[in-house]
Formats: C-alpha cells, structure tokens, sequence
C-alpha cells in the first residue's frame, strides 16, 4: 500500500508538502497540488481512515443498536438512517440484538471500544430499562428512537402514537361504526399504552361504551395478529369495525378473517399502524396509520450530529406527528 513517503518521491516534493496537500491544512500553488495528485492517482493511494480519525479524535462513524424482528418497520428506518449517515459523510455500524438484553449491552460495548462518534438505540425489549453503560462513556451522544432503553442525557425522538391511535379510531366512527374492537400490543410497551389509550378516548368522546370482550392484546407480528382475530371469531359475538395497532397484526387477522369467511371490510372493517411499504400492495390495501420512518432515522442522524458538533447539549425529545393513510380496508357502516 502506498504511503505518503512513496507520494512525496514520485512528486519531487517532501513528505509535510504531500500532507498539506491531501489534508488541505496549507495553501499548496496548483502546480506542486497538481503534481502530487497525479503521483496518489498513479500510486492508487488511498487515506488511512485510522490516523485520520486519531489525529481529528472522530471516526465519522456511527453506531446504531435495533432488535431483530419480521417487522418491516424496522428496516424502513434502518433505511432512513443509513442514508441519511451516508449524505453526511458518516458510515453506520448496525447491530441486532436479537431481542436478547445481555447481546445489547455487550454490542454496546464492542460500539464504544471502536470509538463510534455516537450512538442509535432503538431496542424494543429493552424499553424504559435504564443502561448504566454511558456513565463510563460521558462523552458519547445517544439518540433512543421511539423504543428504546431509558439514557437521561440522550435525545428521544418519537411517533405521536397517541395521536395516531386517537386518529385511527375516530376514522372508523365518522365510518359510522358503533361496534368497534381493538387488537393491541403488549401493553407493558408504551407505543402500544398510547394507541389504546388513544382508542379508548375516542370511543369515551363519541360516547360509545367499550366492550372488553372485543379488546385482545397481542405481540405485534403476524401470528400474533392471527391468533387475537381467531380468538374474536370464536366469541358469541363480533365487532363491525377493528383497530388492530400495527400493520403486521393487521395482516395476520385479515388472514385468519378470510379463512373463517369474514370478508373484509364488507363484514369487518380494518384499520392498521405503521403504513409500512407492503399495506398498500395487500388484499384488500390496508387502511392504516402512517408513520414518518425515513424521518425518523433522518431526524435521529441530524440530532446525533447536532450534538457532536455541539450546537444542542441539551437532551431534547423530537415528535413526529403521523397521518391516516384511507384505503380499501374499511367501509362505511351499512
């Protein structure tokens, strides 16, 4: 590998000339820049990223921690992240955890001994669990993303689930629907408290009384999805309207709708969450609740850089607020 001695030779010039010339620390007359550019360009020199990132004390690399799941949500932010990392000149470091606590902590771990500049955390299974790793590392910017562990002096950025849910709901009622059910998260989980407290606001402001027998609380994932609409179908009697609160259990109750010859949403009508890519290419297109994910990562990288560059040193917590997206997925009311 060639090296700036090797430059420097090619060129005629010294070694200090070459540096200033590729780091671009000294005004160098274009014909000596020239020079030692065509000499790298012949020698196929490349930077070491190493001694660039100890003598400047950044790598330009970021860490991002998120738990392994078939939620394609997740990969939709991932996607906003890395892009984003990429048009500011940062490389990112994915890590999965596969929703094990002691495989997060040590990723954190292998992140900051590398010298990440700083950190993403979006780990559902370590929701509202404090991490005591930062203490060793007070230096380091942390952005939790909408799930995550409890870092007091990171900055948080996170749906309106509140919102969303509240939204969801009030669509199937201006639908006309009285009868209305809900499949939710695991309600330990804060984003899914939201969406049903949001449910449970809408029907108590429309005064309509909440049936408890049609409210399932679920996993989030298809099979979850699934087994809550089968358990309905198998009770005396039946909603005309579902609140199901994320789009991968929507999709496993409509499959399990379909196989009990419930048709959707002539017999039921369905609302989702997330609006993830797919919901609009299923059968019927779901009607769902979009969430901003490509801003999602995009404002967690902008808000990771704003604290190295030292232009916000307070934690903030940054909101993104989401959208019904109407599609074929609900009905009006007969």
């Amino acid at each position: 590998m060639a090296t700036m001695k090797d430059i420097a030779k090619l060129a005629g010039v010294s070694t200090s000339t070459v540096s200033h010339v590729i780091n671009k620390t000294r005004f160098v007359s274009e014909d000596i820049s020239a020079r030692v550019n065509a000499a790298a360009k012949e020698l196929n020199y490349a930077p070491s990223a190493l001694a660039r990132s100890l003598k400047m004390n950044r790598t330009k690399t970021i860490g991002m921690l998120v738990t392994t799941s078939t939620n394609p949500f997740f990969g939709e932010v991932v996607k906003g992240v890395e892009r984003s990392c990429y048009h500011q000149g940062y490389s990112l470091i994915l890590c999965n955890t596969e929703g094990d606590t002691e495989r997060m902590r040590a990723s954190i771990d292998t992140l900051l001994q590398k010298r990440v500049d700083g950190l993403m955390l979006m780990c559902t299974t370590m929701e509202g669990e404090p991490l005591t790793e930062f203490e060793r590392y007070p230096d380091i910017p942390v952005v939790v993303m909408d799930w995550g562990p409890t870092v007091n002096s990171s900055d948080k950025i996170l749906d309106n689930s509140y919102q969303g849910g509240y939204m969801a709901t009030k669509h199937l009622i201006d639908l006309g629907h009285t009868e209305v059910g809900c499949i939710t998260g695991p309600l330990h989980q804060h984003q899914a408290q939201n969406r049903f407290s949001a449910f449970k606001q809408a029907l108590a402001d429309h005064k309509i009384p909440l049936n408890d027998q049609w409210v399932i609380e679920s996993n989030f994932e298809c099979e979850g999805g699934f087994s809550a609409m089968t358990q309905l179908i198998e009770a005396k009697t039946m909603p005309s309207a579902l609140f199901i609160c994320n789009d991968m259990m929507a999709m496993g109750a409509i499959n399990a709708a379909t196989e009990h010859g419930i048709g959707v949403p002539n017999d039921l009508s369905i609302v989702g969450y997330d609006d993830i890519r797919i919901a609009q290419f299923m059968s019927p297109a779901l009607t769902t609740i979009h969430q901003p994910k490509y801003r999602l990562g995009k404002a967690a990288v902008e808000a990771l850089l704003a604290k190295l560059q030292g232009l916000n040193n307070t934690p903030q917590v940054i909101q993104l607020e989401p959208t019904l997206m109407a599609r074929k997925s609900t009905k009006a009311k007969r």
